[in-house]
């Protein structure tokens, strides 16, 4: 084939156009929330932590515990200048069997749409990441569709202990069930670290199969390693990619600026404004002589209206935070006597 033959059929195939890849911050570089988070497993639902839209999960009373860095490790010879980093802090060398811990990342569904999921002709999608362990072994990655509780798991082998690899896994379409047009839970894309014999004690389940999330049926991850059992152990990440296709292509670098929007859709934060009262935070005016409004315009409209955290010295009256992620803005924030914050976050996540 022609070299303008093979172009052309790349572009035909979606794959050689820009926004190719449905994870966002698959670079690792963005990490609004700071540079680091201890403790990764003390609480038993998604937190977000360092890099953003990427989340650390666990399930039931898992002992282990990671800390999350943006670490500067990355592979040889590649464009990556960061990498997720997890170093076990708090080793489980025996796992309880209803125990589950996972990194990974929500994709809105509305982005999914591209991948006709519900149709006899759902495409497929592959995935593209580089990873580095210090446990050797059978590892899974897998999707999940939040709409029709259903999964797909493919298992990858890491080979050799603290050696970057490069892994790719292509998962077929699921011709059975859509995912919604809308601002909701599109696909999740999953790695797992951890798991209990509620979840590995078939050995004879299908891999690349799409499959109904329930307990008499998510027992399928058979031989994952634990990357838990050993406070020696660290698990990294960089260069995750999944495209549509049945072919991994080079990672899509982006510049610093278009990720971070992309990232803001679903977290903004600003910290630090003043420590003296004399700074601006946002715009602010006089609603009567004891409180001012303060209006904040974000940098981009949110996926939905997000839940705020907010510091400042004096006393907030709550009842007046009106967030609207549909317009961009807050209103009607009324704050007796103050006039600034020294820490305010607005999360629309998944």
């Amino acid at each position: 084939m022609s070299k303008a033959a093979e172009l052309a059929a790349l572009i035909g195939s979606g794959q050689a156009q820009s926004n190719k890849n449905l994870i966002i911050n698959g670079a690792m570089n963005v990490a609004q929330r700071g540079t680091s988070a201890t403790d990764l497993g003390s609480g038993g639902t998604f937190t977000y932590n360092s890099q953003d839209r990427w989340y650390f999960l666990t399930v039931g009373s898992a002992a282990a515990r990671f800390t999350q860095t943006v670490s500067t490790d990355v592979p040889d010879n590649t464009d990556f200048s960061t990498s997720l980093k997890l170093e076990c802090t708090t080793a489980s060398g025996t796992v309880g069997a209803a125990h589950r811990q996972q990194i990974g990342q929500k994709l809105e569904a509305q982005n999914n749409q591209a991948l006709r999921y519900g149709k006899s002709t759902a495409k497929s999608a592959t995935l593209s990441f580089w990873v580095k362990a210090t446990k050797t072994g059978k590892n899974y990655a897998w999707l999940y569709t939040g709409d029709a509780n259903k999964f797909s798991y493919i298992s990858y082998t890491i080979n050799t202990s603290n050696t970057w690899e490069y892994k790719t896994v292509t998962f077929t379409g699921d011709t059975a069930a859509s995912i919604a047009n809308d601002n909701g839970e599109g696909l999740s894309v999953i790695w797992m670290l951890y798991l209990g014999s509620n979840y590995t004690s078939d050995s004879s389940g299908s891999e690349n199969t799409w499959i109904t999330w329930n307990s008499s049926n998510y027992d399928q991850f058979h031989g994952q390693v634990n990357h838990a059992d050993s406070t020696s152990n660290s698990f990294l990440i960089t260069g995750t990619q999944l495209e549509i296709g049945d072919v991994a292509t080079p990672f899509e670098h982006e510049d610093f600026g278009t990720t971070l929007a992309k990232c803001q859709r679903y977290f903004f934060q600003l910290t630090d404004i003043s420590s003296d009262g004399a700074g601006t935070f946002g715009q602010r005016y006089n609603n009567d002589t004891a409180k001012r409004t303060i209006e904040i315009q974000y940098p981009t409209t949110m996926r939905t209206s997000p839940t705020l955290t907010t510091t400042c010295p004096n006393t907030i009256d709550a009842a007046y935070i009106q967030p609207d992620g549909s317009t961009s803005v807050i209103s009607g924030v009324n704050i007796a006597y103050a006039t600034y914050f020294t820490a305010f976050a607005a999360s629309a996540e998944l």
